[in-house]
């Protein structure tokens, strides 16, 4: 198993499957969702609504259509609030996505830096809570072979590095 981080453009990368970070209705956003949707062209779209939304914390699962990814994962993370919950939201995103990278048999996956957007999340609390928990499930789910973190500033590749170099 290879565990990186990288600054990239998620829509260009030839894995099994790119994570999205993605809303509870599964629609086009801003920033990542809205450059995989763009990428992936309007199938993408009807595949999601087809889908009928996702609660935060959970993850869907569509083809890439026009990706270089073959499939796409919908990971629902939550809105920073501040609140107990959002810890254990935002690693059940993470679990969810890796548990359907296990059912269909993905072997390489790329995840961008869920939730720390336009949904706020401290990028290093959120780092350190997607570390953790996609490192807790690679020790027990040895048919993943690369985890990717694309990240897409500096600072926030700066932050994963310093955390993962503390979960090793």
């Amino acid at each position: 198993m290879e565990l990186v981080a990288r600054m990239v453009d998620i829509t260009t990368l030839q894995v099994d499957a790119i994570v999205n970070a993605a809303n509870e209705m599964l629609a086009p956003g801003g920033g990542v969702c809205g450059a995989i949707h763009a990428k992936a062209g309007p199938e993408l779209a009807a595949a999601c609504a087809a889908l009928g939304g996702c609660p935060t914390g959970q993850a869907r699962i569509t083809p890439g259509f026009r990706l270089p990814a073959k499939h796409v994962i919908h990971a629902v993370g939550p809105v920073y609030s501040g609140n107990s919950n959002d810890p254990r939201l935002l690693a059940s995103a993470y679990r969810s996505s890796l548990e359907l990278c296990s059912k269909h048999q993905i072997r390489t996956v790329s995840f961008p830096s869920i939730s720390t957007g336009a949904y706020r999340y401290p990028v290093q609390e959120a780092a350190a809570i997607a570390l953790k928990s996609v490192s807790d499930y690679l020790k027990n789910h040895s048919e993943i072979k690369l985890v990717r973190f694309v990240l897409f500033d500096d600072l926030t590749f700066c932050v994963y590095q310093e955390a993962y170099s503390g979960v090793k």
